[in-house]
């Protein structure tokens, strides 16, 4: 009997249970993700679901149905073109200059490739940025221990994390950063897809500048003077070619 009255007596002075700190923290992230989801109005968080009429939530869903997007609402088409302007753009596309071999373009990209990895290295190192363990990578020792695709993920993911401040990029540039790191994302073809089509000249050039650019933005001098002195090397060796037989046409 006294157990009872004991028993009675606690639950007065504490009648929920104490929540951890971890449990605090991880029904505020749940309570946020509702929140995430409540901007998407095709999903209805469990909040509105709660205070909405069952008829309500069923018209809300049901406002695009799976296999309609934006094309399938009020849309237009703009005037066809005229039958000139459509013979223009048929006739056959213009010759640009290749005058690089295969295995010297893939000689050129390799080269970015491997600068632009140790570059990310650097940067990285430099500034103390986490890289998640993952159970099939080894960690990163070296530059080469992750290819530059995985450089530029990651460099990616810290942008958007906010992990990356912006004075420690050129000008400032966090907005600029994704951008770039894309645009020099072909490099991964010199490695991965010997099948590839044999790129053009301008093409060859654009890459290396491609590569320039993330150097600038990384901060990183050693790597555009190197970007820059291949950039020199592969336009001269283009320019040498173009009046050579051999390699017209």
């Amino acid at each position: 009997m006294s157990t009872m009255h004991n028993l009675r007596s606690n639950s007065k002075y504490d009648p929920k249970p104490r929540s951890s700190p971890e449990l605090y923290t991880s029904e505020q992230d749940s309570t946020t993700s509702r929140d995430s989801l409540d901007l998407f109005g095709d999903v209805p968080s469990s909040r509105t679901s709660a205070s909405m009429p069952r008829s309500q939530i069923k018209g809300h869903s049901q406002r695009r149905p799976p296999n309609r997007d934006e094309f399938d609402g009020p849309h237009q088409f703009l005037d066809r073109l005229s039958p000139d302007a459509s013979a223009a753009q048929e006739r056959e596309l213009p010759h640009i200059p290749t005058n690089l071999l295969v295995q010297e373009q893939d000689d050129v990209l390799n080269q970015v490739n491997d600068r632009l990895s140790q570059c990310a290295f650097d940067f990285v190192a430099k500034y103390q940025f986490p890289i998640p363990l993952e159970a099939d990578k080894r960690p990163v020792r070296v530059a080469q221990d992750r290819e530059w695709t995985e450089w530029v993920y990651l460099l990616k993911r810290l942008a958007t994390k906010r992990r990356i401040p912006a004075r420690v990029l050129y000008n400032g540039q966090i907005k600029q950063l994704v951008t770039v790191l894309e645009n020099s994302l072909e490099m991964r073809h010199a490695a991965k897809h010997q099948s590839r089509p044999l790129k053009d000249d301008r093409n060859v050039l654009q890459l290396i500048s491609a590569g320039l650019q993330v150097a600038k933005i990384l901060k990183d001098a050693a790597s555009m003077e190197y970007l820059d002195r291949l950039y020199i090397r592969t336009e001269r060796l283009i320019q040498s070619r173009r009046g050579t037989p051999a390699y017209l046409g």
